[in-house]
């Protein structure tokens, strides 16, 4: 992924819920595998910062079921 690009991302909580937010990559994200071996992937959520005015940043596994990325372009 490159620094600045805007995408959604859809994944299952911890609770069974799913949920999808607007993210951004940036320097501070990454995708990586946990040491239990299930993947991870951190992310900058738009719609939290934007709703508590300071970067927020969200961690997506692949625990329950894998995460789907769609980028900005795919969505216009």
């Amino acid at each position: 992924m490159k620094i600045d690009q805007i995408f959604t991302i859809t994944f299952t909580k911890q609770n069974g819920e799913s949920t999808t937010r607007k993210a951004k990559w940036t320097d501070k994200c990454q995708e990586f595998v946990a040491n239990a071996g299930h993947k991870c992937l951190t992310f900058l959520d738009l719609d939290a910062t934007e709703r508590y005015g300071k970067d927020q940043y969200r961690m997506a596994t692949d625990k329950i079921t894998a995460w789907s990325i769609k980028w900005v372009a795919e969505l216009l």
